[in-house]
């Protein structure tokens, strides 16, 4: 990277690295937490890769993490990758006994930056080792003692290779592989005295010149079966150019949409920027002095968070209540959001457009959360053709989950029967259902409050019989 912030490719990752940062902070410094506070002292990440001799011996942890995604190329592709990662810091004060004085985790943020040529991407790969120096800080402390920040060695690789896409196009399935292969001796016994030796919040940024990345969510349809034989273990990655290029992916431990980008009301540097600023800035306002003044002391990125929430002023913290991104006209020319399930402002289910791109009998009288705005969807009396038969409102089915879902709870339900209470359609038109058990203690109360179970149409079998 040069000083302007552009990489070799003369690509800006300015914005990307923002968007990082918000996944890179969130569970470090969410918000301002003090030391005294003993639900803080217990700290969440994602991304948490551990040197290896911790993660044998707790099967929940590991020491690798890894991105798939496929890149379509000219032929002479180079391939920019930047690991980034957080180094624990661990803080203790000497000579002093307060609210600063106990042991506190802090973070050194770390970057790994190399490129892979063409001859690399095209043939053998690339591989590269890297390490980072531990140490000791000593320095003055508020309450007169000594702060020490103390660092341990930490030591890993990177490494890059491709395998060709089988067809006319030229494409490669790129594949980056992050091992943390620190050394420690012996290995710690508990996960808090493993995490100095772990890369904290690992995620990799790479660009791409002489070529283009493929969207891992919405991939054309020659690279479907690629992406599909994709391995992603830890991360997942997504297109991130800000302005909707190929260029750039970001595999991150915490998954994402493609493009994502933090909302412009966003004063700064919440570290949750993507969801709920106002929820913390009024939060963090609620704070008496005494708990400022004590997350001011535990934590430099801690009292810088406090110093931009006070500094809001009235117009600031209104653009963080909400805004709307996209308006329709309406009869009278106002403008109001477009409808619940539009892909785009003005785009109804039924396909067809009347006049102003809107659907052929769209009401601009009817307010758009109003069932009625859609004539099209009838719940209580649409229909899905399963396994040969019609299930609508009323049918039996018999539950089958497991081809789509991953909460464990869905095993209490696997064979039971339920009856369908309506036939839904989501987002993007894919009918499912919503269903009630008839085995419930009480299935009319369960109905009366609807609280019903959801259910793709693949997840259910017909009754023979198939009504009520």
């Amino acid at each position: 990277m040069n000083d302007t912030g552009m990489n070799d490719a003369g690509v800006s990752l300015d914005a990307v690295r923002r968007i990082a940062d918000a996944v890179l902070y969130e569970g470090y410094i969410l918000y301002p937490y003090r030391a005294s506070s003993q639900k803080n002292r217990s700290r969440w990440q994602f991304g948490v890769v551990m040197a290896p001799g911790y993660a044998a011996v707790d099967p929940s942890e590991s020491s690798v993490t890894q991105s798939e995604w496929v890149l379509e190329h000219s032929g002479q592709p180079t391939v920019q990758v930047i690991l980034r990662f957080l180094q624990v810091q661990r803080r203790s004060t000497e000579g002093a006994v307060s609210f600063q004085g106990g042991a506190w985790d802090e973070a050194m943020e770390r970057e790994i930056e190399f490129t892979a040529g063409p001859e690399e991407l095209l043939g053998p790969g690339l591989v590269r080792e890297f390490s980072v120096p531990g140490g000791e800080d000593r320095e003055p402390s508020a309450d007169a003692g000594i702060a020490v920040r103390r660092r341990e060695p930490l030591a890993g690789l990177v490494s890059v290779r491709t395998t060709p896409v089988p067809g006319p196009w030229r494409a490669v399935r790129l594949q980056v592989r992050v091992e943390n292969r620190t050394a420690a001796e012996p290995a710690p016994a508990v996960r808090d005295d493993a995490l100095p030796t772990a890369l904290v919040a690992a995620h990799v940024i790479a660009t791409v010149s002489g070529g283009d990345f493929i969207s891992m969510t919405d991939p054309p349809e020659w690279a479907k079966p690629a992406v599909a034989e994709c391995q992603n273990t830890g991360v997942w990655p997504v297109l991130a150019d800000p302005g909707g290029g190929r260029k750039i992916v970001l595999a991150s431990p915490i998954i994402l949409y493609d493009h994502p980008e933090l909302a412009p009301e966003s004063p700064g540097e919440l570290y949750d920027g993507t969801e709920i600023d106002e929820i913390l800035t009024l939060r963090t306002l609620a704070l008496t002095d005494e708990e400022k003044l004590e997350a001011r002391a535990t934590d430099p990125r801690a009292a810088a968070l406090i110093d931009r929430v006070e500094a809001m002023d009235a117009p600031t913290m209104e653009r963080l209540h909400g805004t709307i991104r996209a308006l329709r006209p309406g009869a009278s020319g106002a403008g109001r959001p477009a409808a619940p399930g539009s892909s785009t402002p003005g785009a109804g289910r039924s396909g067809a457009s009347g006049a102003g791109g809107f659907p052929a009998d769209y009401d601009a009288s009817v307010a758009w959360w109003d069932p009625e705005a859609d004539a099209s969807v009838s719940p209580d009396t649409d229909s899905v053709l399963i396994a040969g038969q019609q299930v609508a409102r009323g049918s039996l089915v018999r539950l089958r989950p497991g081809k789509r879902r991953a909460d464990a709870q869905d095993m209490f339900l696997a064979g039971r029967v339920a009856e369908v209470q309506a036939v839904l359609l989501d987002v993007e038109d894919q009918p499912y259902l919503a269903v009630a058990l008839t085995d419930h203690p009480d299935p009319e109360l369960s109905i009366a409050h609807g609280r019903f179970l959801y259910f793709m149409p693949d997840e259910v079998e017909p009754c023979q019989g198939g009504t009520a």
